[in-house]
């Protein structure tokens, strides 16, 4: 697996990495309910300030976004 730099991607390819990994996390249950935009605004302040990165795996073909 490598990590690939946010800023390496396209806006569109970015976007569509953060929808698909914020699309999987299934139905919320907290106290407050949160838009798509919102959450994918989130993922990507965590890109940007260092706590999450985006791993590809070649074997797989899969992208993942993972804390650091």
């Amino acid at each position: 697996m490598v990590t690939i730099p946010f800023d390496a991607l396209s806006a569109d390819a970015l976007r569509g990495v953060i929808e698909s990994f914020v699309l999987r996390e299934g139905t919320d249950y907290g106290p407050a309910e949160f838009s798509l935009d919102d959450k994918c605004a989130a993922v990507l302040d965590q890109l940007r300030d260092g706590t999450a990165e985006i791993w590809f795996d070649a074997a797989t073909g899969t992208v993942d976004i993972r804390p650091v």
